[in-house]
């Protein structure tokens, strides 16, 4: 059985945050909040904890994952960006995108695209999820948690609980999340391409 942790959306207990990092560093596979629903994150190098995402959400080899990170300042460490895709990127973030560039070698092969080598980027809305970010000094592994069955993320942190909390090792309870995804905005030669319409607003990256 999983833990159960109730943080404060707006001021969240460092005690607890602490706590729910040192799950993840140990391997841990969490569940947390964002901005546009809850997510499964881990640590970024944990290939098990990785495995037990695509179980959950029975993902294929096609699956782009995300790295949620707390600023832009980890952009050009996993992500090869020109100056204005760069500031096309700062301009919506933090926010509910997710942004599929070009990974660099710091990327685990595993984490990547399997064809096109592109990984996720993304800077959430999120107190809870910053403060995990800024304590874990490093980004989080992370899928949005919509289960197979489902069209959109899970918003009920107790039905996270009853659906999935053996497969999991922390449920973050920040309140009742949202039922939208992430926009996803594809930078294909530096042209952008909306993949999937969620939260974010996709208009300034359309044609």
């Amino acid at each position: 059985m999983s833990q159960f942790f109730h943080i404060h959306p707006e001021n969240p207990q460092k005690r607890l945050i602490a706590q729910a990092c040192e799950i993840i560093r140990r391997g841990g596979l969490v569940v947390y909040p964002t901005d546009s629903g809850y997510a499964l994150g881990c640590h970024i190098g944990d290939k098990a904890a990785m495995d037990k995402i695509r179980r959950i959400r029975q993902l294929d080899d096609d699956h782009n994952f995300t790295l949620v990170c707390r600023d832009l300042s980890e952009l050009s460490t996993y992500a090869k960006v020109n100056n204005s895709v760069y500031r096309a990127i700062k301009a919506h973030t933090p926010g509910a995108y997710t942004f599929v560039l070009p990974a660099t070698k710091e990327v685990p092969r595993r984490l990547q695209h399997a064809k096109r080598k592109t990984i996720g980027l993304r800077i959430p809305d999120n107190n809870i999820a910053l403060a995990l970010l800024e304590e874990l000094d490093e980004p989080l592994m992370s899928s949005t948690l919509i289960l197979p069955d489902e069209d959109g993320p899970m918003t009920d942190p107790e039905e996270i609980v009853d659906r999935i909390g053996k497969q999991v090792d922390l449920v973050i309870d920040g309140g009742y999340g949202g039922n939208e995804p992430t926009t996803v905005i594809e930078y294909i030669d530096d042209i952008p391409e909306v993949m999937r319409v969620g939260l974010g607003d996709p208009s300034p990256f359309e044609a």
